[in-house]
């Protein structure tokens, strides 16, 4: 059997191998992985001598380990497998040099082979393991640890051992963790006094002579360190071996992996869970800070600063070490049950590891920096704790908080904007918000400290710039401005640390000196592209203080105008959203600057469509702020639209003025239009993309002018002459409709622009209201337009509900005949399943805000009379569909046919209360409407509570579609009153073989919903 394992693993492995030979070989081999004694053919293919090929002794291994790990062979079996294993190591790795150990790959399935064994014998059944492998570390017939494939072995099967039972980054449950926790014990007890002596004969043995057993070895004491008895690692003839490779000098200046390693294992000592007492002793005892110092100030974290052979790993290092430190340090100060001599040592400590942490965390590389930030971040969270600070304390936060700011600043070698760096900014970005709740952390311990500092930075900075114009760093200007971007934080409402509903009054003086600072200092005219961009985001964040301030309003609005201007891409179409954001939040203070403001930016208003390839649209999938492709710069055109729709309508502008101006921006689209329309219905890619861009321009333009929401029902109506334009407007976008409503991206673009619209035609949109459903509800929509669509109408309805009547009752049936053939198209997927729910929630819901706005009229008017039985029909369907996405329509699908009981039933002759009478015969509104609720309403409610889906007793949204059914129950007895109890109790309640007069009872005796919806649920728990 072994020749057909080895055969059929060669095969397998073997590129040039046939494709169905090395199907047959995988199966094959898969049958000897599931064999149960394939496990001792596969030890021998791997044990024997001559070798077999690499691949086929490491297959065999995995097939063995496999047999290990799955458990599968018994005492006997494992002890066979650990004597045969146990030779061949000694053959290899004893010393003799007859055969050459394995490549690391081997090794590493070998020993994790032997840490299975290990697992399951060392208890009992391989008590010596530890010795056998130790013995491996020394030649035959020497004293010392001399063998050094035998010491590498030993070393990464210590390393797999930890691994296996020790390392916390992986999960353990039950038996596993308490297994674990046992062999732990046992090595503790038995070998680990022998295993920490065989680390300092190692190190003594191979310092200075192999760098790779070194590094492994410090990193297995790293490993072990954390479980392992701490005096076997803290005493002086470790430290003696230790402390030399932690300050060894590397001669040419290169990485040194040995003294990074032997950094690392000091940081894994102190990181040892200790007593406060103990930890605070160790730290002294190991003469961290000198230790840390020394390293800080060698050659290359000192003399090769700025210079490519500094040496950022050990950099790392070392942070790594003062971040575990600081961390333990401050654990230690706020533990209350800390003695105060502890204390007082933690205390100095504290004072003593603060330059080298601040020295770390402002090194150059941001990688080192972030190693150290944890620390930083839990020592200024103690000193908010501490409240009043004492004077040792209080000295700390100025050099943190320098630190922090000065981190803040672009460093030398970075260029803005650049697409080459554009991943480094990106992580600096990324920085500097983790740097912002530095800040924010040192603010709220001290506040007049942190609003000082930055005052004193900023004013600096404008001082600077003042004599030195143009030729000033913009690195500097920029950490200035985005300082003054921060302060707001304190300075503004709701805004704070604490989120504070008033400001800080000293911080909003502050914040205020600076903005009137930066606006006079003429920064607008700043050459670095960076800089103008912060100077536009500090206006648009700050426009309280333009508010306060209006004389400056003019300036701004001037530089803005300029810098939408600016060559720089990013700058250009961002400038765009914000001069419409500024322009929208100041409206009320802008006055009629209107045509100055469109006349300096009509040549930015043209719009030109590109057609992108699919590869290009590829290569522009990037970030917001960089992303510079065709789309994306008209997307930011878009804002100067709505700008000048913000500025055009201020109080100040009179209706003539505001109708002419947007008469001047909406002619040349109006006249671009039918230039593309005739190419666009033939199918021009550009001319398409054109009209489409034209018909957004024009609503957002609306938008604009129209601050109108849909909540706004008593919103005063348009002027007229805005209203006459915009119906122009309409008309203009409803002929490209009406041409292109094949088109998905037209009549999307066409319905954004009618939501836009709206606030602007006023009650002049509704004639159009046939045009816009013909157009909108083409035979290509999908169920998702067709959603949004009478989402959009559900709007128009609650704010023109005095006036929409007639045009309602005129456009309802071809309306909902569109609507049904959408509820009735086959489903092909899941995107289908979720568009079909999508429309059956909004097709409910816009009949219910007809309901709600006293329009039900329409519902059976002589117009609609025909589709009202598919009206009702289809409410029904979507009722009783109550799986998982369809519960909210079936919820509001019963409150629909509740208030058209409501509203059509009559007069109500049913009382409910403690003692409930019929006072009279139904009188519906329509003839026969009182039995049709009890045939369709009444049998749907059972049919829906009978369904063995239906279970309100465990699912919250069943339980709100089981009250909206006691609603419809109670609206029907109401309206009908002893016809509704003698149809439940001679036609319900015998099919379903219940009495049910409890249920009529807590259905009648009460409004309150929740007694009948008990027994609902009770009955249904008992019968499922």
């Amino acid at each position: 059997m072994d020749a057909q394992i080895q055969n059929a693993i060669s095969i397998a492995w073997d590129p040039s191998s046939d494709q169905s030979l090395k199907e047959q070989a995988f199966e094959f081999l898969n049958q000897v992985r599931a064999d149960p004694q394939a496990w001792q053919v596969c030890t021998a293919l791997f044990t024997r001598s001559p070798r077999a090929s690499e691949v086929v002794r490491l297959v065999s291994l995995e097939i063995v380990n496999n047999a290990v790990q799955g458990q599968s062979m018994d005492g006997g079996s494992l002890v066979y497998l650990k004597d045969s294993l146990l030779d061949y190591v000694r053959r290899i790795y004893g010393g003799s040099g007859q055969e050459q150990p394995d490549p690391s790959h081997l090794q590493n399935k070998l020993t994790q082979t032997l840490t299975y064994l290990f697992v399951y014998l060392y208890r009992d059944g391989w008590v010596s393991f530890i010795d056998d492998f130790l013995a491996l570390t020394s030649s035959p017939n020497s004293a010392q640890r001399d063998n050094h494939g035998g010491v590498v072995l030993y070393l990464r099967i210590l390393s797999s051992i930890h691994d296996e039972i020790a390392d916390l980054m992986l999960a353990r449950q039950g038996n596993e963790a308490r297994r674990n926790n046992e062999l732990k014990d046992l090595v503790r007890e038995r070998d680990m006094a022998k295993i920490a002596r065989s680390w300092q004969d190692i190190l003594a043995q191979y310092t200075n002579q192999s760098d790779t057993v070194v590094e492994m070895t410090l990193k297995v004491m790293g490993k072990w360190v954390s479980w392992i008895d701490i005096s076997l690692v803290i005493n002086q003839e470790t430290l003696n071996l230790l402390l030399p490779l932690v300050g060894r000098a590397n001669p040419d200046g290169g990485d040194d992996h040995v003294r990074n390693a032997a950094v690392d294992a000091f940081t894994e000592i102190v990181a040892k869970k200790m007593k406060p007492t103990d930890k605070v002793d160790m730290m002294l005892f190991l003469n961290l800070q000198q230790i840390v110092s020394q390293l800080l100030a060698s050659p290359p974290l000192e003399d090769f600063k700025g210079t490519p052979r500094y040496d950022t790993d050990l950099a790392e290092a070392v942070a790594k070490l003062v971040n575990t430190i600081m961390t333990d340090i401050v654990r230690v100060l706020e533990d209350n049950k800390a003695e105060t001599d502890t204390r007082a040592k933690a205390e100095r400590l504290l004072q003593d590891f603060l330059p080298s942490l601040l020295r770390l965390f402002s090194d150059e590389y941001d990688e080192v920096c972030s190693i150290v930030i944890p620390s930083l971040t839990d020592i200024l969270t103690f000193l908010r704790k501490v409240g009043n600070l004492p004077q040792t304390y209080s000295d700390m936060l100025p050099p943190i908080l320098s630190a922090i700011v000065a981190k803040m600043r672009y460093d030398e070698t970075s260029s803005w904007g650049n697409e080459d760096e554009q991943t480094d900014e990106a992580e600096f970005l990324e920085l500097r918000k983790r740097l912002q709740n530095l800040q924010k952390s040192v603010a709220a311990v001290d506040q007049n400290l942190y609003v000082d500092f930055l005052s004193k930075l900023v004013a600096n900075l404008f001082t600077t710039l003042e004599q030195q114009g143009s030729q000033m760093d913009w690195r500097d200007l920029d950490l200035g401005l985005h300082e003054i971007y921060l302060l707001g934080e304190l300075a503004l409402p709701n805004m704070g640390i604490a989120h504070k509903s008033q400001p800080d009054a000293v911080a909003a003086e502050r914040l205020a000196a600076m903005m009137s600072k930066m606006v006079e200092s003429g920064i607008a005219n700043f050459p670095h592209p960076a800089i103008l961009l912060q100077y536009m985001e500090i206006c648009v964040r700050y426009t309280a203080f333009f508010e306060a301030h209006q004389e400056y309003i003019p300036r701004v609005l001037e530089n803005f105008v300029s810098l939408v201007h600016h060559n720089h891409v990013r700058i250009r179409t961002r400038s765009w959203y914000l001069f419409s954001r500024l322009v929208k939040q100041l409206r009320a203070q802008v006055g009629n600057v209107a045509q100055t403001v469109i006349q300096s930016i009509s040549d930015l208003l043209p719009i030109k469509a590109e057609v992108t390839t699919s590869n290009d649209a590829d290569d522009d999938m990037s970030s917001d702020e960089s992303d510079h492709s065709a789309e994306a710069v008209f997307n930011s055109q878009l804002y100067l639209f709505e700008a000048i729709g913000c500025i055009s309508s201020t109080a100040a502008t009179p209706a003539a003025d505001q109708a002419l101006y947007a008469r001047s921006v909406i002619e040349p689209l109006f006249a671009d239009m039918p230039v593309h329309l005739s190419r666009a219905k033939a199918g021009d890619a550009q001319a398409l993309l054109q009209i489409h861009h034209i018909v957004m321009a024009l609503g957002t333009l609306a938008n604009g002018f129209s601050d109108w929401n849909a909540a706004q029902s008593n919103k005063t109506p348009p002027p007229k002459e805005i209203s006459d334009e915009f119906s122009r407007a309409a008309e203009a976008i409803l002929v490209a409709l009406s041409e292109l409503n094949n088109n998905g991206e037209i009549r999307a673009a066409c319905r954004s622009a009618l939501t836009r619209l709206l606030g602007v035609l006023g009650a002049a949109v509704l004639p159009q209201l046939p045009l816009w459903i013909e157009g909108l509800l083409s035979r290509s929509s999908s169920k998702d337009e067709m959603a949004m669509f009478l989402r959009l109408l559900e709007q128009v309805v609650f704010n023109f509900k005095g006036e929409i009547y007639s045009i309602l009752d005129m456009l309802l049936t071809p309306l909902l005949q569109r609507v049904f053939g959408g509820l009735t198209e086959p489903i092909t997927g899941t995107d289908d399943e979720i568009q079909l729910q999508e429309l059956r929630r909004e097709y409910v819901s816009f009949l219910q805000v007809i309901l709600v706005n006293e329009l039900g009229g329409v519902l059976v008017s002589a117009s609609n009379q025909g589709i009202f039985d598919s009206v009702i029909s289809s409410i029904v369907t979507i009722s009783k569909t109550h799986s998982h996405g369809n519960e909210v329509a079936s919820r509001i699908g019963f409150n629909v046919l509740n208030r058209m009981a409501a509203q059509w039933g009559g007069p109500d002759v049913g009382t409910i209360g403690e003692n409930p009478i019929t006072t009279g015969a139904p009188s519906p509104a329509f003839a026969g409407f009182d039995q049709f609720m009890l045939d369709r309403f009444h049998t749907l409610c059972w049919e829906v509570i009978q369904d063995g889906s239906f279970r309100p007793f465990h699912d919250a949204q069943h339980k709100q579609i089981l009250n909206e059914i006691i609603g419809l129950q109670q609206t029907i007895y109401t309206k009908t009153g002893d016809l509704f109890v003698q149809h439940i109790q001679t036609a319900t309640f015998p099919q379903i073989g219940i009495d049910g007069t409890d249920y009529l009872r807590a259905l009648t005796t009460s409004k309150d919903r929740k007694a009948a919806s008990t027994y609902v649920q009770t009955l249904l728990k008992s019968r499922r």
